[in-house]
């Protein structure tokens, strides 16, 4: 046990029986008690698998790869939009844990194993380019030699707020204002 894990459910002002329970679980399965991100978060093989998640209304579990989980019943839900892998298990008391046992067992074995099986890539994607974009490439090779180097989640990243925006003169903005950050090899929420 994780003594940092134990003072954050010791301390939580919610769910703090019901994180409690998930733990217990979770520490009969082989993963690694970690905290990560200020969060109770399981590993295996030092990869992340699951990590313990509340919110107001409820609490999740979210699995890092659910995407590729076998989920019959749709009880795992996209956290966001853009959402690739993850999958959230959300919960709301402890009721709601001892009806689910049995599946919250079962899908953890099942990413544990999903973890170890390194033939699973995550899903490609397609990101949309904004013309802006290409146009400000033509003027600046440097910064689409950066573009092109950043990883394939913090250009993802970009894209999507990129092209969020409605107006060419706002998405032109985006790109200038993130120009340095992506010159320095960072993500859109990296800290600069």
């Amino acid at each position: 046990m994780n003594p940092n894990v134990t003072q954050y459910i010791s301390s939580a002002k919610l769910w703090k029986e019901e994180l409690q329970a998930i733990r217990e679980i979770l520490l009969e399965t082989e993963l690694v008690e970690e905290f990560k991100w200020a969060s109770p978060c399981y590993t295996y093989n030092n990869k992340n698998v699951v990590i313990l998640a509340p919110f107001k209304d409820y609490f999740a579990l979210g699995f890092f790869n659910g995407a590729h989980l076998t989920d019959p019943k749709g009880l795992l839900v996209k956290p966001g939009e853009h959402t690739r892998a993850g999958r959230q298990l959300r919960l709301e008391n402890v009721q709601d844990i001892v009806k689910k046992k049995s599946f919250i067992k079962k899908i953890i074995k099942e990413s544990i194993l999903t973890e170890a099986d390194t033939s699973i890539k995550p899903d490609a994607a397609p990101a949309i380019v904004v013309e802006e974009l290409n146009t400000i490439f033509k003027k600046n090779a440097s910064l689409k030699k950066a573009f092109e180097s950043l990883t394939p989640g913090r250009q993802r990243g970009y894209l999507i707020f990129f092209s969020g925006a409605k107006q060419s003169e706002t998405r032109i903005a985006r790109i200038e204002k993130y120009t340095n950050q992506i010159m320095c090899g960072k993500g859109l929420t990296d800290c600069t």
